[in-house]
């Protein structure tokens, strides 16, 4: 709380004019991250084939993650931190991300389109493989952003049984 203060300008105590305690804020910055992304989520990853939908979801959350860096490390990182009513909110949160992906996966499966064993075990990896991209990725280097998507993308192809 006192770097917060003494990086807006103020004294930290009055801090607590505007936030309650430390558990208030991380729990106001890790919903408001989650609720965002939940908004932007595009609607090409609801509308088209399963693949499609599975690149735009591929292609957004990669590009949504490197435009929100600290609130993506906070949201994960900091869950531990939360108390238990406070977790179960994010992760109910969380969750709604998830079956975004999920549910792709389970049309791609129905539909012929995939080879995925467990649909849901699957999501977590894939999301956890994009999750990756922010600590290595650096504006600047080597490949291009879209270039890190369109890698990724192939690896979530084969991932899910295309070539």
């Amino acid at each position: 709380m006192r770097q917060i203060a003494k990086d807006v300008g103020v004294q930290a105590g009055a801090l607590y004019n505007y936030i309650p305690d430390k558990q208030t804020l991380l729990l106001d910055l890790m919903r408001d991250h989650m609720e965002q992304l939940l908004a932007d989520v595009p609607k090409a990853v609801e509308q088209g084939t399963p693949m499609e939908r599975l690149e735009a979801f591929v292609r957004f959350h990669i590009a949504y993650n490197y435009d929100h860096p600290d609130a993506v490390f906070i949201a994960y990182m900091e869950l531990r931190n939360l108390e238990p009513a406070n977790f179960e909110l994010i992760e109910t949160l969380r969750s709604r991300y998830e079956r975004h992906l999920e549910a792709i996966l389970q049309d791609g499966v129905r539909e012929g389109a995939m080879t995925v064993g467990e649909p849901r075990v699957v999501t977590f990896t894939l999301i956890a493989m994009l999750n990756g991209v922010n600590t290595w990725f650096r504006e600047g280097g080597r490949l291009s952003l879209a270039e890190v998507q369109d890698l990724n993308w192939s690896m979530v192809r084969r991932a899910v049984g295309v070539e």
